[in-house]
């Protein structure tokens, strides 16, 4: 069988039942991980005044792998578990997704991703979100390809263990190895530009702590990163004879 295609999807599924469930399992997920994972930098800098030790890039790292591990986990029946607009948009160049449906997802990760951060300074007390910053030396060009590689990595990943269909047993540790691809990412990648891959994160702090610096590189890198990821594992990976058409869980296309 042919790979998947590029789709648009139906006008129905615009305002189909199930269209709704995925996004609101998207929103709760993605409020679920940034509330997780911005609290963690501000719990360092609450108690230390200083996230950038060698320690705290560890506990750091390691509540963004636990915080996205459970965020896919639960949205992952519902919604597929994206929690990342970068990568819907690697599912949607690779036909896993409708663009209807993709930007449901889009809202829904974005308007998460505020609530969480507009949470996280209530319940804070007013600290602002610290947001996301280039370290000295580091240009905008060295930030966009890390952000490209990064998301490149996290993408190739959740394609692999979470919409091949040959992934298998993988399936149920996908989200253990998104979780862990990222932690590992944000520890090559913090000290040089905050290891953002994840636009909504990164647009919802920016808006709550009005933190703007360099913002258009965490969105472009990561588009690009995703959007090579998925096109180059659903066409040249994936072997057409054997990939059954068969879509990730409630895709529009499957009514």
């Amino acid at each position: 069988m042919r790979p998947r295609r590029f789709t648009v999807g139906r006008s129905e599924d615009a305002v189909h039942p199930d269209t709704m469930r995925a996004a609101l399992a998207e929103f709760l997920a993605t409020a679920l991980f940034v509330f997780a994972a911005e609290g963690s930098l501000l719990s360092l800098d609450k108690l230390y005044k200083d996230t950038t030790t060698a320690g705290g890039l560890v506990v750091v790292a390691v509540a963004h792998a636990f915080a996205l591990m459970v965020a896919v986990s639960v949205a992952f029946n519902i919604s597929g578990g994206h929690v990342n607009p970068a990568v819907t948009f690697g599912a949607l160049l690779g036909g896993r997704i409708s663009l209807i449906r993709a930007v449901f997802y889009w809202a829904a990760q974005i308007l998460g991703a505020i609530v969480a951060a507009a949470l996280l300074r209530i319940t804070t007390g007013g600290m602002r979100p610290l947001g996301f910053s280039l370290a000295s030396g580091v240009s905008e060009w060295h930030a966009l390809l890390l952000e490209i590689i990064m998301t490149f990595g996290l993408m190739y990943t959740f394609y692999a263990t979470a919409l091949d269909p040959k992934r298998g047993y993988l399936g149920t540790i996908a989200p253990l190895a998104i979780g862990f691809i990222v932690g590992a990412n944000i520890l090559s990648g913090a000290p040089f530009d905050g290891a953002g891959m994840n636009p909504a994160r990164v647009f919802g702090v920016a808006l709550v702590g009005w933190r703007w610096s360099h913002h258009w590189l965490y969105w472009v890198g990561p588009f690009i990163g995703a959007g090579l990821a998925g096109l180059i594992y659903e066409f040249l990976l994936i072997q057409p004879e054997t990939a059954p058409h068969t879509h990730q869980p409630l895709a529009p296309e499957d009514y």
